[in-house]
């Protein structure tokens, strides 16, 4: 199934946060934040969009719609819950 989002949305694949910390600590599916990062899939057809396919980015902590796609979970956000783009 493919999803093409509208307007001002970006499809987004949530990047999955680290289980282990830095000094090799362990933490629980139970006890890991919502992760706020992630890989976007596809942008809407709306010109003020400032991200691209590929492009890695920060979102708010509680923004968009989470569907499954193939299995998948993915995000729709509005183009302006995204926070910040991450280039490495």
């Amino acid at each position: 199934m493919k999803v093409m989002p509208l307007g001002d949305r970006i499809l987004v694949k949530m990047v999955e946060m680290e289980t282990k910390t830095a000094g090799g600590i362990l933490i629980p599916q139970t006890a890991q934040e919502k992760t706020q990062e992630g890989i976007v899939i596809a942008v809407g057809d709306d010109e003020s969009i400032k991200v691209k396919a590929k492009d890695r980015v920060i979102y708010d902590k509680y923004a968009g719609t989470t569907i499954k796609i193939s299995g998948e979970e993915q995000l729709i956000l509005k183009a302006s819950d995204v926070l910040a783009k991450v280039e490495s």
